[in-house]
């Protein structure tokens, strides 16, 4: 199949198809004699797998490095489970900072007659006052 039903099949833009071909995340696509990409079902594969882990929040750097690990022969299961580790990690520290803003901004909310209102109008007439 072409690069154009390669995306719609994956849900994969061209475009970062191409990408993950230039950064290695997936393998060289070989063309056929018109000079058109022809993917298989293990680049399809591979696909799937880049969007999966970029949707999970690996960067490029990370998912080239854990493929580059699961290409090659040796043994390397220990460092690809250090790299899912450690997005894990960056995944929940990422979701406790989106939780004490979500905390922080209900808590505001709970409070806005009783402590925002007043704060705010405090703020409003400090705007207003001419500067000396």
């Amino acid at each position: 199949m072409n690069v154009k039903e390669a995306s719609v099949l994956t849900g994969v833009s061209t475009d970062t198809i191409r990408y993950y071909e230039k950064e290695g995340l997936i393998p060289l696509i070989e063309r056929n004699d018109s000079g058109n990409r022809e993917i298989d079902e293990k680049i399809i594969r591979r696909i799937t797998f880049a969007k999966q882990m970029r949707a999970a929040g690996i960067s490029v750097k990370s998912l080239k490095e854990y493929i580059d690990l699961v290409d090659d022969a040796d043994d390397n299961s220990e460092r690809q489970k250090s790299i899912l580790r450690d997005q894990i990690a960056d995944m929940e520290e990422r979701r406790d900072d989106i939780q004490f803003a979500i905390n922080h901004l209900n808590y505001k909310l709970e409070h806005y007659d009783d402590h925002m209102r007043q704060t705010e109008d405090e703020l409003h007439e400090l705007e207003q006052k001419p500067q000396k």
